[in-house]
């Protein structure tokens, strides 16, 4: 699946929707837009900024997304705005309730869960993996502590998938298979040497979550985290390749082989190969009330919330740690902030909250470009609009 060049892109846009449906030229839909706005007594200069948010979504559908879904809060007040539409036939407007796939942030709920159960001593982020799954492992691995899952630094290689994804939509990849084949390649360095930002630790931590509960790692992450936050948006769809309940359309465009573009309905794909990594569905409303929960202190106890948002000491003369035991640490504004990308064809998104709490940032964003190589625009204005 090749993504085009932006231009490109906006000549897709122009010409319509190609695939399974067809809709009429982007270029001649009305831009859908919805703001309801709620701010704290705080001082004006700390209010969440609802100009530059309005505008960072302003516009849609456009050649980068078709809608936008954003919340903003925190100690310094509340921001929620939506804008698009549904889907590109109708062209109704978005939904603001609207569930998606939530991509990589799903890997922040698989650390706060395999955390809880070293909080509770039924895993050793200091023991081996191999001590837990000594038949996943050859003799060419040395031990391999379960923090360094967590934190990226495993040195397990990608495991293989589908040549073409697209294609292969809804076939299903058992995350098993991933991991035999990412094993089968042997380590890239020493555990703990080095930091490589990859799926494949995230799905060896849901096989271990497995193990050592004797459970599903669906309903672990159900059982924990979902049901005790009222998260009723959020699940793993496993095999099924629709997002059950309300959401809005998810598209990509995809390059043919002469070089012009077409806008693809993406939707619906079998995702279970993602698993720990990347499976969960979820809706902004849901993420939000995770976020605030978990740099509340009510997810984790002290140490295990400390050891999440940790940055690991690497081997010298290597590029230093950006991530602690699942989030990213940034700096922005002079403030720390910990963040988690996620995307998946059609859908990106960010969970985001200062140390101070006073800024969380939520984002869905329909991006037409969420495989690509760079930022999706849209979701880069909001980042800047909420967080600068």
């Amino acid at each position: 699946m090749k993504v085009p060049a932006r231009a490109t892109l906006a000549t897709a846009l122009i010409l319509g929707l190609t695939g399974a449906a067809t809709a009429p030229a982007l270029a001649h839909t009305p831009a859908r837009g919805t703001t309801v706005e709620a701010t704290s007594a705080r001082p004006d200069s700390a209010r969440p900024d609802s100009k530059a948010l309005r505008e960072a979504i302003k516009g849609l559908p456009n050649a980068d997304a078709t809608a936008a879904l954003v919340r903003v809060g925190g100690t310094d007040g509340t921001w929620r705005g939506s804008a698009g539409v549904h889907d590109l036939v109708t062209h109704r407007q978005a939904d603001p309730r609207g569930r998606f796939r939530a991509g990589s942030t799903t890997k922040i709920v698989t650390a706060a869960v395999a955390l809880q159960l070293a909080a509770e001593g039924a895993l050793d982020l200091d023991e081996p993996v191999q001590h837990y799954m000594p038949e996943l492992f050859g003799k060419e691995f040395r031990p391999i502590p379960v923090r360094s899952l967590l934190n990226y630094t495993s040195g397990l290689k990608p495991g293989d998938g589908f040549d073409d994804e697209y294609a292969h939509r809804h076939d299903t990849l058992d995350p098993r298979t991933v991991v035999a084949s990412a094993l089968a390649k042997g380590p890239q360095h020493d555990p703990g040497a080095e930091q490589h930002y990859r799926n494949i630790g995230y799905t060896v931590l849901g096989l271990l979550i497995e193990r050592v509960t004797g459970d599903t790692y669906a309903h672990q992450a159900r059982q924990r985290i979902f049901e005790p936050l009222h998260m009723r948006d959020t699940y793993f769809p496993g095999t099924d390749p629709r997002i059950r309940g309300p959401h809005n359309r998810g598209y990509q465009t995809m390059e043919r082989p002469d070089g012009t573009a077409r806008l693809v309905d993406v939707t619906e794909w079998n995702q279970s190969d993602r698993f720990a990594a990347g499976d969960m569905i979820s809706s902004t409303a849901d993420l939000e009330t995770f976020t605030r929960a978990l740099f509340g202190g009510e997810v984790l106890p002290g140490a295990q919330l400390k050891e999440m948002l940790t940055l690991p000491r690497l081997a010298p003369g290597v590029p230093e740690a950006v991530y602690g035991g699942g989030p990213q640490h940034v700096k922005i504004g002079g403030k720390d902030v910990w963040l988690k990308t996620g995307a998946r064809y059609g859908y990106t998104n960010l969970i985001a909250a200062t140390e101070d709490g006073s800024r969380t940032l939520v984002y869905s964003v329909n991006a037409t470009d969420a495989k690509g190589s760079g930022t999706n625009p849209v979701a880069e204005r909001i980042v800047g609009a909420a967080l600068k």
